[in-house]
């Protein structure tokens, strides 16, 4: 599980990040809402916790936006605008949960594992394209009903490239969703990553390309 925090307390920060991650649970923070935005855009999310007040704005703006490009990842937001009608504003405007600070840490946990128990059908869980599958809710590539054993980083990269197939996924948003904001890249890297990938994809039969796109980014589609 891969969720984005977006809280620019630190001392909430950290403690919600050493709680997730003590979970097992993958985590990008950031601390305001340009920076929420560029994750978002960069990374696909199993889930979001947002806060209300931020510096540069307001956390419902990420929320409406989301939504507006139909994008139905869960949205747990976190602020001390627990009103009744904040929280009306905040469920109208496409967030799927509301929890007033302050609260308790298990308290969110389990808010989120319900949020991420929502019934298959409000979230697209199979991508396909020719003959290759992406199952989202296994994090799992198949081949025609074949498994495909394929490292993390390939796997992300993967991922990524078939929520977007057809279009073109920027470099940056390609490395932050295979190497994380905290780490540093080496040049060539995704090259690598992406070459291996592509092999396998030829190797197995998945009838599909990935294009490089010179200084830009790569592409995924179904092979000619």
């Amino acid at each position: 599980m891969r969720i984005l925090l977006l809280e620019d307390e630190p001392e909430m920060a950290s403690v919600l990040l050493t709680a997730l991650h003590r979970r097992g649970i993958l985590v990008d923070h950031a601390a305001t809402l340009a920076d929420g935005a560029r994750h978002v855009e960069a990374t696909p999310y199993d889930a979001l916790v947002l806060d209300r007040r931020l510096p540069d704005g307001d956390g419902l703006a990420l929320v409406a936006r989301l939504r507006a490009a139909g994008d139905p990842v869960p949205v747990l937001m976190l602020t001390a605008r627990d009103a009744l009608d904040e929280r009306v504003r905040g469920l109208d405007a496409g967030a799927d949960d509301y929890l007033g600070k302050p609260f308790a840490v298990e308290e969110l946990l389990a808010r989120l594992r319900a949020l991420l128990r929502r019934p298959a059908e409000t979230r697209q869980e199979l991508l396909q394209v020719a003959r290759l599958c992406f199952d989202l809710a296994h994090r799992e590539a198949s081949v025609a009903g074949h498994r495909m054993e394929l490292p993390r980083r390939e796997l992300l990269a993967l991922e990524l490239l078939m929520r977007r197939s057809g279009r073109t996924v920027l470099r940056e948003a390609l490395e932050r969703a295979v190497f994380g904001f905290d780490v540093e890249i080496q040049s060539n890297a995704l090259d690598t990553h992406v070459s291996r990938l592509r092999r396998k994809l030829a190797d197995t039969g998945a009838g599909v390309e990935i294009c490089g796109i010179r200084g830009v980014g790569y592409l995924l589609r179904a092979a000619p």
